[in-house]
């Protein structure tokens, strides 16, 4: 009987990475494709993530002097960017990577809590860290949003741990833009979201810009 379970444990871990693999094959083949055509600067700064990162398509204009490459893929969740990272990270051996991923998790199920998500930053930070030793990593909070609004005391859990995990490591940030999308009262802000109330516009994206700034690695 221990057996039995044990496989079929197994086999639900691979049918799962099955699923992520078709789910996101499309669009990790589109950025190999773009590489092999236009080959992507070398120690540059990779921005990863969800729709969130997906969408900042003119992110190079707000960090004007820096090399930046981004690999966002909507609706990712860090189980997904962990299954890529040989795809979106280690071929690029950039100087930093930034991360944005984690709304989408807590989204998924209500069985998905903030410890499930600081669970699953670890194992992708580690797996980082293992392939590019030394690499600088640098994590942007989950941004509260007024179409998830309820699952915003996990996301500050999720915050908090994440954060305190990175304290005690060397060549990391943890950088809060929850708290600068903020009104004084505590509400979300509404004026920096797109339509959908998930995704920012432009004002949205003015605010990451000056958060992220400070962080940004120079150019070795």
């Amino acid at each position: 009987m221990k057996r039995v379970t044990n496989f079929i444990f197994i086999a639900c871990i691979f049918f799962s990475f099955q699923g992520v693999a078709q789910a996101f094959a499309d669009e990790i083949g589109q950025f190999k494709k773009q590489d092999r055509l236009h080959p992507p600067p070398k120690n540059a700064i990779l921005f990863i993530g969800s729709s969130t990162i997906q969408k900042w398509s003119d992110v190079n204009n707000y960090f004007p002097g820096y090399a930046i490459i981004n690999r966002g893929f909507g609706g990712s969740t860090l189980p997904d960017i962990i299954f890529y990272v040989d795809s979106i990270i280690v071929p690029y051996h950039p100087r930093q990577v930034i991360i944005y991923c984690g709304d989408n998790d807590l989204a998924s199920s209500d069985s998905v809590t903030a410890d499930t998500v600081f669970q699953r930053f670890r194992e992708l930070f580690k797996s980082i860290r293992v392939k590019l030793p030394g690499e600088n990593i640098v994590y942007i909070s989950i941004k509260p949003s007024p179409s998830r609004a309820r699952l915003q005391e996990q996301m500050l859990k999720a915050n908090r741990l994440i954060q305190t995990f990175l304290s005690h490591y060397q060549h990391t940030a943890f950088i809060d833009v929850y708290h600068k999308m903020l009104n004084r009262d505590g509400t979300i802000m509404t004026n920096i979201f797109s339509d959908d109330n998930l995704h920012m516009n432009e004002k949205g994206y003015a605010i990451w810009q000056k958060a992220i700034l400070p962080y940004l690695s120079k150019k070795k």
